[in-house]
């Protein structure tokens, strides 16, 4: 018992110290995610957005001082740890629901998407990783899963092309947000099938709820359930990706499994079970956003705007006709369900 005290406490002593090193960081991004907050709830921009542009404005605390180590932290323990938690916003009861018919549509729509953009991507000289960047984060989740792939790919994809991901997606998915209640409406979709492509084509889930309750209270539901699966396909993607660039592990023979897709299909059952409490499961929930748009303000620190300038028009063309390409992807899929 003695040995097991001393043990705790040289432990607690480790934690303080390294709380010492990455707390001033922490609490900057920390800041600039509040402050990302106040300016989304006031003007109506999404969250994540402010978040990056705010970050950009504080790159020279990412170069060198007291704040370095909790910003590099932030960007990626806590975008992890954010990202595991996103599963308490599944369940498998939700999945089902959905059917086989639809379920085969959004699957081969990112399958498609992810192809098209690797295509797209080699055809506009930005290669193959880019592509998967982008039709990634275009087909799952938007910036959530930008920051995801971007953890597991190589670093020959650069923190710039993720940011550029995560600003030019989110663009879009406010751009689909207010027109693709529009296109439904315009092409006399009923309200089960105007959820399906709103939840299968745009981006992020903010913009999903607000698109789909936009038409309805029925398209909205629908639109939320079909937008969740489409992030649970984040796990399989994320686990092939995995296999293809880092292979298996040589002194155990098996294939590395990130920890934090554990934890993410950890959460999804542990939500389909039902036995966490709703006020824990808020606040968890709560806890994820925290953790990705801090990640997001980390990330936007670390970027150079002067290096983003530079990006050139290549990306936002790719980005461009992979939201392009997806859209028409399932209209085309709900025309055939009809």
């Amino acid at each position: 018992m003695e040995k097991f005290t001393k043990t705790l406490k040289a432990r607690f002593f480790i934690f303080l110290n390294d709380c010492r090193d990455w707390g001033p960081g922490v609490l900057i991004c920390v800041t600039i995610a509040t402050a990302a907050q106040f300016l989304a709830q006031h003007y109506g921009a999404p969250q994540m957005l402010f978040a990056l542009l705010l970050g950009m404005a504080f790159h020279f605390l990412s170069e060198e001082g007291p704040c370095r180590t909790g910003i590099y932290y932030s960007a990626n323990t806590l975008l992890r740890f954010g990202v595991a938690l996103l599963g308490l916003r599944i369940t498998f009861e939700q999945v089902l629901s959905l059917g086989l018919d639809t379920v085969g549509l959004l699957m081969s729509g990112l399958t498609m998407t992810l192809i098209f953009g690797i295509g797209a991507s080699k055809i506009m000289g930005r290669g193959i990783r880019f592509g998967i960047l982008t039709g990634g984060s275009v087909a799952i989740c938007g910036a959530s899963a930008a920051l995801a792939i971007a953890a597991i790919l190589p670093k020959s994809v650069n923190e710039r092309d993720t940011i550029f991901t995560v600003i030019a997606v989110t663009t879009f998915s406010t751009i689909a947000m207010v027109l693709y209640p529009i296109i439904a409406t315009f092409m006399g979709l009923e309200d089960s099938l105007s959820g399906i492509f709103i939840g299968g084509t745009i981006h992020d889930v903010a913009q999903v709820v607000g698109a789909g309750y936009t038409i309805s209270n029925e398209a909205g539901d629908i639109a939320t359930v079909t937008k969740l699966f489409r992030v649970a396909m984040l796990v399989p993607l994320v686990l092939v990706l995995s296999i293809v660039y880092h292979g298996k592990n040589k002194s155990t023979g098996r294939t590395p499994l990130p920890l934090f897709i554990v934890g993410f299909c950890a959460m999804v059952t542990l939500n389909s079970s039902g036995v966490i409490p709703d006020l824990i499961h808020g606040l968890l929930i709560d806890l994820s956003q925290w953790c990705l748009v801090t990640a997001i303000a980390a990330l936007g620190i670390k970027t150079s705007l002067k290096a983003m300038m530079t990006i050139g028009y290549q990306p936002v063309a790719v980005l461009f006709m992979e939201t392009v390409f997806i859209a028409a992807w399932i209209l085309g899929g709900i025309y055939l369900l009809k």
